[in-house]
């Protein structure tokens, strides 16, 4: 969702292959078709990714990813949901993310929405015994003009054991343009880390501030999207890990 956190999981389909993460805000549902029961709204998503990026480090090592969640809405604008992916965690964190999240997201006017939410990051097949497991607030503003869409979000993770007994701030930005009478949308991404999980940090360097892009573009019909997109990291270049890489994914909401 280019203006929602539900969509933000729904990709890391396009935050992170299209755009950047993660679970992080970002990105409606494209073509969603939903299945209504009176005031709520059920939808999900699955995805096959050439490489899990997350705010552009890889947490698949390179490899392709397979990932898929559901969320449930109430026209009220409250939703939660879930989202998982695979990846190559070693014994500290598995072979599986999964992702609890839930929040409130709304127009505020025409063209301008937010979304205020919440996120659990929890990797359930970790075989160290450690706590893992992070949370993270995240804010979005989201304003939409014509084919233009932009995203200005905020994700903030307190003091947690997880995090080394430290925190974390990101700051990002999105953006999609569609082109007229056509199925392609151009996509951009920056977004600024500072604290535990800055790229540069990840890859061994001593300093815990900085930036990942991505630029691309996505076809979209009926259900079905595939993307691609370049990303980039700033910081050490770790082959597979923290390198620049062009990321594939094909996707489809229901």
């Amino acid at each position: 969702m280019l203006t929602s956190f539900r969509g933000l999981m729904a990709v890391s389909l396009a935050t992170v292959s299209l755009l950047s993460a993660a679970p992080v805000m970002a990105q409606d549902d494209e073509s969603t078709d939903d299945t209504s029961a009176g005031a709520f709204t059920l939808s999900g998503n699955v995805a096959l990714t050439s490489d899990y990026r997350f705010r552009g480090v890889s947490l698949s090592s390179g490899d392709p990813a397979i990932q898929g969640g559901f969320d449930v809405a109430h026209e009220s604008g409250f939703y939660v949901g879930t989202w998982a992916s695979s990846i190559s965690g070693g014994d500290a964190y598995g072979d599986m993310e999964l992702d609890i999240y839930g929040g409130w997201s709304g127009d505020i006017t025409d063209g301008v929405s937010i979304d205020l939410g919440a996120i659990y990051y929890v990797y359930p097949t970790e075989d160290i015994g450690a706590n893992v497991n992070y949370y993270e607030f995240l804010a979005s503003v989201g304003f939409s003009l014509g084919p233009v869409e932009t995203t200005l979000g905020v994700g903030y993770s307190p003091d947690q054991d997880s995090l080394g007994d430290d925190d974390n701030l990101y700051v990002y930005t999105d953006v999609g343009v569609g082109i007229p009478n056509t199925p392609i949308t151009l996509t951009g991404h920056i977004g600024y880390t500072d604290g535990a999980l800055a790229p540069p940090l990840l890859a061994g360097a001593a300093d815990d501030t900085g930036l990942d892009w991505s630029i691309g573009a996505s076809v979209a019909h009926g259900p079905f999207e595939f993307g691609v997109a370049y990303v980039g990291v700033e910081g050490p270049s770790i082959n597979e890990f923290t390198d620049d890489a062009v990321v594939a994914t094909i996707s489809a909401s229901f």
